[in-house]
């Protein structure tokens, strides 16, 4: 089972790809952690160096689940996905969860410090469908719209929470 989970940010995308992996006993790769540089968190990697750490995590696990945001990472890995889920909540659903996640310590030194970050975060959700880049709306409906694998669009976390069939 190799399966990618992707949508706006505060989608759910971390919960699903969490839980997936969590029932299955697969890896999870969340594609923040090798998106950007670790001792310059706000440089982003050039996508080929992001592809080198996808290629070492997939290289090293025959399944798993990545999870994340980045197009370009995404059309990356998806030739080795089976399956693909696409969050495709409305953009109130996705800030209501970003104002209700819990503190994310590999993102974030403190929850005061994720916190102060959140009104950037919802301007950047509130976004989403008004961009036309690669953590877009149009970039993931694309994506979703090309995979030739089982694929699964969701538009609300409940549905997504009642239909995800655990085993595979």
């Amino acid at each position: 089972m190799r399966v990618i989970v992707i949508g706006n940010s505060g989608s759910g995308k971390s919960t699903l790809a969490g839980r997936l992996a969590s029932e299955n006993g697969l890896p999870h790769l969340d594609l923040d952690e090798v998106a950007w540089q670790k001792h310059h968190p706000t440089t982003r990697l050039s996508v080929e160096a992001s592809a080198e750490l996808i290629d070492a995590f997939t290289g090293c696990h025959q399944d798993w689940v990545i999870e994340g945001c980045y197009a370009s990472l995404i059309e990356y890995v998806a030739k080795r996905a089976s399956k693909l889920y696409f969050l495709n909540l409305p953009v109130q659903a996705c800030v209501e969860n970003c104002r209700n996640r819990p503190w994310e310590p590999h993102k974030y030194r403190s929850k005061d410090e994720q916190d102060r970050n959140l009104s950037m975060l919802i301007n950047w959700v509130q976004d989403y469908f008004a961009r036309d880049d690669d953590f877009s709306h149009a970039s993931h409906r694309r994506i979703f719209d090309r995979f030739e694998g089982e694929k699964v669009e969701f538009i609300s976390n409940r549905q997504a929470q009642q239909d995800v069939d655990f085993q595979g």
